[in-house]
């Protein structure tokens, strides 16, 4: 007769391992709220440091008071910015502009770095650009090895013209390292072998940054019926 299978109850949690999981747990929850806030703190002190010291003493409200008022000379800057964006909206502002960018592209080193950074900002900045709004995987070091990447653009100017000289689209790909994904390499691969993926940027992001650890849940697009695909797929 065989004997009746005894099941064991387990183990109560000694106190270290309850402490230990206890602190864990807090740890993640304090860590991303204390760096956000160190991050913010940081932020608005550096732009103070930079704005406040050109501010009027009759026009700065820490002149009257006898505490220091954080993010004035960030909320000073954010006017100003915006301030210049409206007269950029407006024939006399816009001929100021197309002025000063005349002045500065008669300079020679002035005009190659003002060129550059305009570029970028306007690439980054644009509401109609599709930098980065995309995510893909390639298989990169080496075939059966795959990375996520950003789609950054379409290669343009020379470099499409030397690239697409065989007929296969390329497109250029931002490789991120993990877990800092603020440097990484410009790639500019054929386009048919992207795996494009439907997840966000900020989503891509969070698996870069947790090394893998954190990745987002996913519910799979309903096939379509076949009557419905022969349609879509028609003139």
């Amino acid at each position: 007769m065989e004997k009746d299978l005894i099941i064991e109850p387990p183990k109560p949690e000694s106190f270290t391992t309850k402490f230990r999981n206890a602190f864990l747990t807090g740890l993640i929850i304090c860590a991303p709220i204390a760096i956000t806030i160190w991050l913010t703190w940081t932020f608005i002190h550096w732009a103070d440091s930079w704005v406040k010291p050109y501010i009027p003493v009759r026009y700065n409200p820490e002149s009257y008071l006898k505490f220091a008022i954080p993010g004035f000379g960030l909320l000073i800057a954010v006017l100003l910015i915006s301030l210049v964006g409206v007269l950029g909206r407006n024939l006399i502002g816009r001929s100021i502009v197309e002025y000063a960018e005349r002045l500065l592209h008669r300079m020679p080193l002035v005009s190659s770095i003002y060129k550059g950074v305009k570029q970028i900002f306007e690439s980054v900045l644009k509401e109609q650009s599709n930098s980065f709004k995309r995510v893909g995987l390639i298989e990169y070091p080496s075939p059966g090895l795959w990375s996520l990447v950003f789609i950054s653009a379409e290669p343009k100017g020379e470099i499409a013209l030397k690239l697409n000289a065989d007929g296969e689209e390329m497109i250029a790909v931002f490789l991120p390292p993990t877990p800092i994904p603020t440097a990484g390499f410009l790639l500019f691969i054929p386009k048919s072998k992207i795996v494009m993926l439907d997840m966000s940027p900020e989503d891509a992001a969070k698996v870069l940054l947790s090394a893998g650890l954190i990745t987002p849940d996913y519910v799979p697009k309903p096939a379509l019926p076949a009557t419905d695909a022969a349609e879509s797929s028609g003139p």
